[in-house]
């Protein structure tokens, strides 16, 4: 991380002591130039981070910006999924013995919000905060199956369809078909296409407007997998999901 990020980043931190704070009181409080900190806050503003106080009787002050709201309630909304998918995830990864996940949409990246490990002897390992594409894989296809179609052929515009392993799938039709097959069935399964020699299992989560929001998935080494166990991990993750989903306040209408 570079310097002046961080010390941009820590001149929030002086906004606990007092809601509104100018560049002299700035300076004073952190004991750099003044040309540094209206440089800082200069970059935090174009960011959202600080906006100007319009109503200051005196020198410019700042304050911060709505941007740390949106995200201090996008780290609420992951804490609290997490928070409510935990036991259930422990419950899963008890049963079936393989890795388990949570994972979430971020711009146009899944992101892994929540693990725990496989109990085997080979095991898979995916960390908090790892991220992947969202066309590869069983929880970002299925995070991604939760948007319109035309908010996917946007994706495409925007992100390149860049093969992880051999079994990436690379063209947007064949992703597509998938798309369709993910929305029908109602989970998503896939080998080998984020990471080699793996098969993923994945299921929806709901809030309480039925909107999809996470994805609960159970992944394992191809070659130990036993494919008998295929129909078993699948319906565990199901109902696994299905049951985090009524936590979050969801009502199933068929």
């Amino acid at each position: 991380m570079s310097k002046s990020l961080v010390k941009a980043i820590g001149l929030l931190d002086y906004f606990k002591i007092k809601q509104n704070l100018s560049l002299v009181e700035l300076a004073q409080l952190t004991g750099m130039p003044k040309t540094t900190i209206y440089r800082l806050v200069n970059s935090l503003e174009e960011a959202g981070l600080l906006i100007k106080d319009r109503n200051s009787q005196h020198d410019v002050q700042y304050r911060l910006g709505i941007k740390l709201l949106e995200l201090g309630k996008l780290v609420e909304k992951q804490l609290t999924y997490k928070n409510i998918a935990l036991p259930f995830m422990k419950r899963l990864n008890d049963e079936l013995e393989e890795l388990v996940h949570l994972t979430i949409i971020e711009g146009d990246e899944a992101v892994y919000i929540e693990t725990i490990g496989s109990k085997k002897h080979i095991r898979l390992v995916v960390k908090v905060g790892e991220r992947a594409p969202l066309y590869a894989g069983s929880a970002p296809k299925l995070l991604l199956s939760s948007k319109t179609d035309e908010e996917i052929y946007e994706y495409f515009k925007r992100v390149p369809l860049n093969k992880r392993t051999p079994n990436t799938i690379d063209n947007e039709k064949e992703i597509m078909k998938e798309i369709y097959n993910i929305r029908e069935e109602g989970y998503s399964i896939s080998r080998s296409e984020s990471f080699k020699d793996t098969i993923g299992f994945s299921a929806p989560i709901y809030d309480f407007t039925g909107k999809i929001v996470a994805a609960l998935g159970v992944s394992t080494v191809l070659t130990t997998f036993e494919k008998e166990k295929q129909d078993l991990i699948l319906e565990k993750v199901q109902s696994t999901a299905e049951k985090i989903s009524y936590e979050l306040g969801y009502n199933r209408i068929d």
